[in-house]
């Protein structure tokens, strides 16, 4: 049986809780018509969906990998990694991708999860609750629905329109009827998303147990990041500008140290982060779960540095980021202290990949199996200043580049400004005479740089369509020849799925 299907027809949940700040044994393979009882197991249900995110074929190497390579910042070093890989960065991929072939049910199995979550809160849900117990139920139906569109929300963007399921199989013609499902169009996929994540915004917390779950803020985040992906630039500056004015109320903030946040001992503690995948160091589950390779797939690796790194920075991306930019130093290794010999030794000298490498993920990965495998880090999917210069992008197209918009860029800058031995003068605040569409660019070229290799580039590039300056422009940061508008802002259904169930067609154009 197709393993999505079987997420589906048994509505089967993984519970586990490695990956939250909660201690939870995993109990196996559940129905939920006969396990939900209480508010406690519902919320056992959505920590599993947790469990599922952070795993090797998600959050810990698949999907993430793919983001990286596909944008134009994560380029391909050691290139006897496996085709697949390859395939994706050089816009070469097919439907047979194994990359995709491993995300899409994943994915899937995060929406069972939280599918199955959603309905345990409706069967735990009675008359007879008090406000207290009701609040938590809805809090937690909440959560599980911010899961939901978390993973729908990726998904709509890799691959356009896509099976939406938001809702258990229990009866015997549902689950054969899940063999000929039909895709949804990205619209009300997209309308969807903004109705779970409206839903959160109106019953989260206003303060998580943990960052690795959301909060009332987190769901507004989240829907403003979904409105300027859509062009829908008032609601996605109202959403961002909600977050803003009740920063106290939800906790948030920018890092005093912009390198707190990629330091696998710290970057739990910062009230940055709005949202975070948190991996355990040095522990792993069965079926990839809390199994992260990201940092081994990026870093100089070893105390004698072979730069083995497999998704590297081109050099464009290296030479042209301002070494004046503290934010530089903090996301990529151009050279490595030897600790035998306590000697520098420059990227040109790495025995194989002889470039700059990506330090994020490989310079304070913590308790990890030693070259940043199987790490202790929390990746941030949404941080304070992305919300900040999600306001910035937003206002400036609603109202054009005023004080407003262009204090929230400069509040970032001023961070990157801070350093561990004292203030730097650069990046400088935003020239005030600055036009509409200057600012426009000036805050997309803030959010590669800000949020560099956190997976939100290639996102970026597909909503402004900038894939021709991107990959085909005489100076484009990372030239493919081969790059299609009309094919390559989307990645194929994988053919498995397609030849599971036809109905899943028409193949996306150019695959």
């Amino acid at each position: 049986m197709n393993r999505l299907i079987k997420i589906y027809a048994l509505v089967v949940v993984t519970l586990l809780a490695a990956c939250t700040d909660l201690e939870e044994e995993p109990i196996g393979l559940l129905a939920p018509e006969s396990f939900f009882k209480t508010a406690r197991d519902v919320e056992t249900a959505v920590l599993g969906g947790y469990g599922i995110i952070a795993s090797e074929s998600y959050y810990g190497r698949k999907l993430t990998t793919t983001l990286a390579l596909r944008s134009d910042m994560g380029d391909i070093g050691n290139r006897g990694t496996p085709a697949r890989r390859i395939e994706v960065n050089d816009f070469m991929m097919d439907s047979n991708n194994g990359m995709i072939e491993a995300f899409w049910p994943q994915m899937y199995e995060v929406i069972g999860a939280a599918n199955a979550a959603v309905f345990g809160a409706e069967s735990v849900r009675t008359p007879d609750l008090s406000s207290d117990e009701a609040a938590e139920l809805n809090a937690l139906e909440a959560e599980a629905k911010f899961i939901r569109a978390f993973t729908y929300y990726h998904l709509v963007r890799v691959f356009g329109d896509i099976p939406y399921v938001d809702y258990y199989f229990d009866e015997p013609e549902e689950i054969e009827g899940a063999f000929t499902i039909n895709k949804t169009p990205q619209a009300d996929v997209y309308a969807n998303i903004i109705a779970d994540l409206e839903f959160g915004a109106e019953n989260l917390p206003d303060i998580p147990v943990a960052r690795s779950r959301p909060g009332k803020g987190t769901a507004k985040a989240f829907l403003a990041s979904v409105h300027l992906t859509l062009g829908n630039f008032q609601e996605s500056y109202n959403w961002a500008k909600d977050v803003i004015d009740n920063q106290a109320t939800y906790d948030y903030g920018l890092a005093p140290d912009y390198q707190l946040l990629f330091d696998a001992t710290t970057s739990g503690d910062q009230n940055e982060s709005l949202f975070y995948i948190d991996f355990l160091g040095a522990v792993t589950e069965g079926d990839g779960r809390n199994t992260d390779w990201f940092g081994t797939m990026t870093g100089v690796r070893g105390g004698n540095p072979n730069g083995w790194g497999v998704i590297v920075p081109n050099f464009n991306v290296y030479e042209r980021w301002d070494e004046r930019d503290y934010r530089k130093e903090v996301a990529m290794s151009d050279s490595f202290l030897l600790t035998s010999t306590e000697m520098i030794m420059p990227y040109d000298s790495f025995p194989n990949e002889k470039r700059p490498h990506i330090a994020k993920y490989n310079r304070f990965c913590g308790n990890s199996r030693g070259d940043c495998g199987q790490s202790d880090h929390n990746y941030h999917a949404m941080r304070y200043a992305e919300v900040l210069l999600t306001a910035a992008e937003a206002l400036n197209e609603v109202s054009g580049p005023t004080a407003e918009a262009l204090g929230y860029v400069n509040e970032v800058r001023a961070r990157a400004r801070m350093t561990p031995v004292g203030m730097n003068e650069f990046p400088f605040d935003v020239d005030p005479g600055i036009s509409q569409a200057e600012l426009r660019d000036l805050v997309l070229e803030e959010r590669r740089l800000e949020l560099s290799f956190e997976f939100g580039r290639w996102y970026d590039i597909k909503r402004r369509q900038l894939g021709d300056e991107a990959f085909l422009a005489d100076d484009a940061l990372e030239p493919h020849s081969n790059f299609d508008p009309s094919r390559d802002y989307l990645m194929p259904i994988p053919a498995q799925e397609l030849n599971r169930n036809e109905n899943l067609g028409p193949q996306n154009p150019g695959y």
